[in-house]
């Protein structure tokens, strides 16, 4: 049988294209890598590190975009991507507007702060009515004993976390993490019988500060459920 020649040109056209797809490829998981490491970045400065990283933030959570970028850690970012880690964020952690006093661009967490601030854009609730019918919380099996003994705690922030209904409704973009094993409703009508407050965020996740310790003790939980195929009720 003759063999056919291998025509170089077509061989080095080939392999050219290969490697720009791959190239291509790299550099779209290395852009997606790049705006996960900044988006958590920026959830620890506006959350937690503003001030211990010597930035100023406002007592409504907002922090000048520019002085981000201005500091050491962020100096490889733009204000493109600090843009486009606002708009992807499918759980709208973040607002970013002008200043309405110097025009400057700005950008705050819309909740999960540990940073004590007076002026946070929260709506109380003060009727139960105002809230939908299920509320939950999020949390992992490892942690399930200390909040069965001793209910949920705020963890050194200022508010607990809670989703506005079931894990798996489309609706639900913030409150807990998709990987959570555990789900705990929480009797909210109780809860605000006994003088606990209840806050929308901008992003709507549900926020409690719980009693004077930071704690919604285990009273109040009305079902708690074991998540996967076959939810198990651990209550």
């Amino acid at each position: 049988m003759e063999e056919r020649a291998l025509n170089p040109s077509r061989a080095f056209r080939s392999e050219s294209r290969g490697g720009r797809a791959r190239g291509r490829a790299q550099h779209r998981r290395d852009g997606q890598g790049s705006h996960v490491q900044l988006s958590k970045a920026l959830s620890y400065v506006l959350r937690h590190g503003a001030r211990k990283m010597g930035l100023h933030i406002q007592e409504d959570g907002f922090v000048d975009v520019q002085d981000i970028l201005n500091h050491p850690q962020f100096r490889r970012y733009t204000e493109t991507d600090v843009a486009h880690v606002v708009q992807m964020n499918d759980k709208q952690r973040f607002e970013m507007c002008s200043s309405p006093s110097t025009g400057c661009l700005q950008i705050r967490a819309n909740q999960g702060h540990s940073l004590e601030l007076e002026e946070l854009e929260l709506t109380p609730i003060t009727l139960a009515s105002e809230l939908p019918k299920v509320v939950l919380h999020g949390t992992y099996l490892r942690s399930w004993p200390s909040i069965r003994e001793n209910g949920l705690s705020r963890m050194g922030r200022m508010h607990i976390h809670f989703a506005p209904g079931e894990p798996d409704k489309s609706h639900v973009i913030s409150g807990m993490r998709r990987n959570c094993e555990v789900a705990i409703y929480i009797d909210v009508v109780t809860a605000l019988q006994d003088c606990l407050e209840f806050f929308w965020s901008k992003n709507k996740v549900i926020l409690c500060p719980g009693d004077e310790h930071g704690f919604l003790l285990p009273k109040y939980f009305s079902k708690v459920v074991r998540l996967g195929q076959q939810p198990v009720d651990l209550l």
